[in-house]
Parts: structure tokens; sequence; C-alpha cells
């Protein structure tokens, strides 16, 4: 009670008794979790056991034939032929979308039937067709004027080999792909935009490379990664046509030794390291154009690592135990 204002607590006892209880917080349980993270933990410590412990993987034959000269020259084969045919691929892709959308109704009709053709035919198929194409045109390749004479002649074989016909079968083939992923990044830009652009006097081209572009990277990055990682794996169809590639290498490397699975984990090795080496280029790349997209960018793997430590550190015993002593 109090001596100086007895009435204010008279008033503040039955507030006090009709005061609710605090209410006790409970983290709502999600037992689900825990069962799904126990099953996939058991089937990881299966499969990490099945690579250990499983003798038909011959993992001392995998180290000695990893670096085997034959398969790294397969290696550099299917490199060569993913960065060829991707650079066509891409250069293709882009100038379909332009004429895919020009208003030229001979442009957008030739783009969207190229792309009709070859996203509706097998790209096996394309292949085998450009190893043949001398049984189209014949032995000899003219240019000249269109149903005219001939200035030059070029010897059909020695100029699409096989492996410029792997390249001209993937890569024109890919740039059916490309054609629609650019046109949907350029549809992703707000034609406002364009039109504020035009308004100010620039010019198409310039409103394309300064203003369009920078923003549709945004939708085109990823699917092109994906496009990229798919066309490493992809290379290996040049081997039905004689190209030397990787998975050919190991074949015939298989067919040497009679050793199936090593070379075939020698193959996956490989594949896997490049598709995350490319994976990395693919995330950095769309780091950085997400810039204008937001204020903040997320953090990379590194930076979380190294705030992860900070905070390991920072809440260490030690490291309490030093503070408190200063």
């Amino acid at each position: 009670m109090s001596e100086n204002n007895p009435a204010a607590d008279a008033d503040d006892a039955p507030a006090a008794a009709f005061r609710p209880p605090v209410i006790r917080a409970v983290p709502v349980r999600h037992p689900g979790r825990y069962i799904s993270a126990a099953i996939l933990l058991v089937l990881l410590a299966m499969f990490v056991h099945m690579l250990w412990f499983n003798k038909n993987f011959s993992w001392d034959l995998v180290r000695q034939w990893l670096f085997w000269h034959t398969i790294v020259n397969g290696v550099w084969v299917t490199l060569q032929l993913t960065a060829f045919a991707m650079v066509i691929g891409i250069a293709g892709g882009v100038l379909l979308a332009v004429m895919r959308l020009s208003g030229n109704p001979v442009s957008s009709s030739a783009a969207w039937g190229y792309t009709w053709f070859f996203r509706g035919t097998p790209v096996l198929v394309q292949l085998l067709f450009w190893n043949n194409i001398a049984a189209l045109v014949g032995s000899q390749i003219s240019f000249g004027v269109p149903f005219g004479p001939a200035f030059f002649h070029l010897d059909t074989n020695s100029t699409i080999t096989r492996f410029s016909a792997a390249v001209l079968a993937l890569g024109l083939n890919e740039a059916a792909y490309m054609s629609e992923i650019v046109r949907a990044g350029l549809l992703s830009v707000d034609e406002g935009q364009t039109e504020a652009a035009a308004s100010l006097g620039m010019r198409r081209g310039r409103i394309m490379r300064r203003i369009v572009l920078p923003q549709a990277m945004r939708v085109i990055i990823p699917p092109t990664g994906n496009e990229t990682i798919s066309m490493l794996k992809t290379s290996s169809l040049a081997s039905v046509i004689g190209v030397v590639e990787l998975t050919d290498a190991s074949e015939s490397a298989i067919h040497l030794y009679f050793k199936a699975i090593p070379f075939y984990v020698v193959a996956s090795l490989w594949y896997l390291f490049f598709t995350t080496v490319l994976s990395i280029g693919q995330y950095y790349i769309e780091r950085h154009y997400a810039r204008g997209s937001s204020r903040t960018l997320p953090p990379t793997p590194f930076q979380k690592l190294l705030r992860a430590n900070l905070t390991f550190r920072r809440h260490h015993p030690y490291t309490e135990a030093r503070e408190a002593l200063r």
C-alpha cells in the first residue's frame, strides 16, 4: 500500500487481478522435416559406403586414367565443340530473335520457320544430315551469283569435316532455342522504357544496347547458362559421326583395356568438373546483371563462409573470456 496515495493502490488492485497471463510461445514442431532429413542422411551414408567399399569402381585405375592422354584429348575436343556451338547458337539466336520481333513479315516468318524446323527435328538426325552433306550438294560447293555462274569451288568433304559438321549441327540447332530465350528476355522489358528513350531522340540500336539488353540479360542469362551446360553434355552425340570427344574416347579406352566402370567414372568426373565451373561462372554473371534490380545483392558463398567464420569466432568461449577480461 502506498502511504502517499492509497486511492491509486485501490485502483491498481482490480487491474492486477484481471491482468491476462503471460503468453508462453511454443515453437511449431515439424516432425516431417526430421523424418525426411533422417531418411536422406541414411541414403547419403549408403551411397558413400557404396562408393568407398565397392571394389568395382576401381578407384586406383580411375586415378591412373583420369589424365590419360586419350582422355585429355577427348576433353579438349568436347570443350571446343561446346564453345564453337554456343558462339554460333548465341549469335544466331540474337539475330533470329530480332528478326522475329521485327515488323517486317518476311523476316518474322523466316525466323519462325527456322525455329520451327530446327526445334522439330532431333539433333542426332541433324548431326547425321550434316555428316552426309556431300550426298546432297555433291562433291563440290560452289560460290558465285545465285542461279548464275560460280566463281570458285570447294571440296565438300575437306571443307565440312566431321568436326565442322558437328559444330554446325549443334550450333544451328542451339540457335533455334536461344532465339526463344532472347525473345523472352526482350519482351520482359517494359515497352514504356523504349518509348521514353525514343522520345528523347535515341536511335533503335542505341536503345537496344543501352536500355533493353542490360535489363533483358537478367532473364536471358539463367537459361543461357543452362543451355551451355546442356551443350557440354549434348556434344557427346558427336561420337555418332566419328568425332573423338570425351565419351567416345572413354568408349575406345574400354574396348582397349576391357574395363568399363573406371572409364565411365573418369568421364563423369570430367563432366562434373566442367559443369561445376560453368555453374560458378553463371552465378557471378547473374549477380553482375542483378545489380540494378535490388539495392543490396545477396552475399556470395565466400562471403557467407567468411561471415559464418566471424560469427563462430565472436561466440567462441575463448573469445568471450578474453572480451570479459578487457
